[in-house]
């Protein structure tokens, strides 16, 4: 894992070191991608919700299951 964060080192500090039109070249090229697109979607729904409780996915099934079965016809 030491060599992977040295490597994620190197480009945030060359990312960094980008003027603003470089950054902004390099951002649109990865949000270009529709697979690195819906990574960082995810990662930053991650980032944002970290501080969130959780609970058990059992308990979210269950709920979803009893919303549908709720639904008027």
């Amino acid at each position: 894992m030491a060599q992977a964060r040295a490597t994620a080192e190197v480009f945030w500090t060359a990312f960094l070191a980008m003027k603003t039109g470089e950054r902004r070249a390099f951002i649109e090229r990865l949000l270009g991608n529709p697979q690195l697109r819906e990574d960082l979607l995810d990662a930053a729904l991650i980032e944002e919700r970290k501080d969130e409780s959780t609970r058990p996915l059992q308990d979210v099934l269950a709920e979803a299951e009893r919303k549908k079965t709720a639904r008027p016809r």
